[in-house]
């Protein structure tokens, strides 16, 4: 009996919890079917009808499909290059022993320490000086050059759990250094990819700091530069807000319900052995 009372009071707590962080989603997609009016007066209710009128109008008034592709080619070179430089730099700095090893790892960790964002004013005069301000290249550097430290990290860890037997017997069939990373290594570490994707993925696609400092040619904003002209000095689009906002999470929904899985093995390998 008493079992059975643990285990009730235990479901009843995960449930208010799941409660809590999905509520909010689920406000947020009520929301954009409501009228400006149903928002102020009825903020906690369900909306009269279903229309697509709000999203139809969102997608026009903003020019909402620029903004999209702007911010899927960013994120998804971005999430890439940081891929692939951080895996190669963590393979290199776990699986080799030189004498600048612990070195190097200490430099990558520095970026965990150090935020980019105080160093914004030199960076803007670089951007200035290489002509890549109002480019979305700016962006994707500086993205890149940010998210490094925390995947190096990631991936030296998911490395050191790796036996070296692996890189041996590939040697020993004839790979290389770079086709053991590639043929060996590369497959076994998906869950630490995906772990890094949607980390890195949802701070790219909803930063809002970098494409203020950087860009100023409208059709080159990102979603969250593009919802803010739903902002008045005076007044405020609230069910066009929400529409946007719905919108623009829905891909970073998407991405983690088809990688959750990858994603808690990422988060969980090492723990135990």
């Amino acid at each position: 009996m008493a079992l059975r009372l643990q285990q009730t009071c235990k479901y009843v707590v995960l449930l208010f919890f799941a409660f809590v962080s999905i509520y909010p989603i689920l406000l947020m997609i009520m929301s954009s079917f409501k009228t400006k009016m149903e928002i102020i007066t009825h903020p906690l209710g369900l909306p009269s009808g279903f229309s697509l009128n709000n999203y139809i109008e969102v997608w026009n008034k903003v020019h909402f499909a620029d903004y999209f592709v702007n911010s899927l080619y960013v994120s998804a070179v971005s999430v890439l290059l940081i891929l692939l430089v951080s895996s190669l730099a963590a393979f290199y700095i776990a699986r080799y022993s030189f004498r600048w090893s612990g070195f190097v790892l200490f430099f990558f960790m520095l970026g965990l320490m150090l935020p980019m964002r105080l160093a914004i004013s030199p960076l803007y005069m670089m951007m200035l000086k290489l002509k890549l301000l109002d480019t979305l290249t700016s962006l994707i550097i500086v993205y890149v050059a940010g998210h490094i430290s925390f995947a190096v990290f990631v991936f030296y860890g998911f490395f050191r759990t790796l036996p070296k037997d692996l890189d041996q017997s590939a040697r020993i069939d004839g790979c290389n250094d770079f086709q053991v990373y590639y043929k060996i290594v590369l497959p076994l570490m998906r869950p630490a990819l995906a772990t890094v994707s949607i980390v890195d993925l949802i701070a790219i696609w909803n930063d809002f700091f970098y494409p203020l400092i950087f860009l100023k040619s409208t059709e080159l904003g990102t979603i969250p530069l593009g919802m803010l002209t739903l902002f008045g000095e005076y007044d405020t689009d609230w069910n066009l807000l929400f529409c946007g906002l719905t919108l623009s999470s829905l891909p970073m929904i998407l991405a983690f319900l088809f990688a959750s899985r990858q994603f808690i093995e990422g988060m969980t390998t090492g723990a135990v052995k």
